[in-house]
């Protein structure tokens, strides 16, 4: 692994720390996934890969804060499925993560586009 490559990895961990509970939230917005399927959607994703040890122990606490709720569903002849979706307290917490997303978004592309103590100070102001 290159220098370059080990950063981009240590950055990519940061960020999915600080995001995935709001991409899972997202994801579930208007659609009922199940683990492996929502697992595929985050490794579409660069920034976005997790193992499936990283995925449930998270479903598990979305669920017991009665974020998300999940239903068992029997497909055919094949084995159930535990499928996930947006519950409305899991409703209002996306709303309010994503504001604070895009307010940090907003800040941080002032900061790229306007370095600088007195471009920090004008926006203060």
């Amino acid at each position: 692994m290159t220098k370059q490559e080990n950063l981009n990895e240590k950055w990519d961990v940061q960020l999915r720390k600080g995001t995935l509970e709001l991409v899972i939230l997202a994801a579930l917005k208007e659609r009922r996934l199940y683990g492996l399927e929502l697992l595929k959607l985050l490794h579409s994703f660069e920034t976005m890969k997790i193992t499936e040890g990283t995925l449930y122990p998270l479903m598990d606490r979305l669920k017991r804060d009665e974020l998300v709720s999940a239903l068992w569903h029997q497909e055919g002849e094949s084995r159930p499925r535990k499928y996930y979706q947006l519950a409305q307290k899991g409703e209002q917490k996306l709303t309010l993560l994503t504001n604070r997303w895009r307010q940090s978004v907003e800040e941080i592309e002032y900061i790229i586009q306007n370095p600088g103590p007195q471009a920090i100070k004008k926006k203060g102001e």
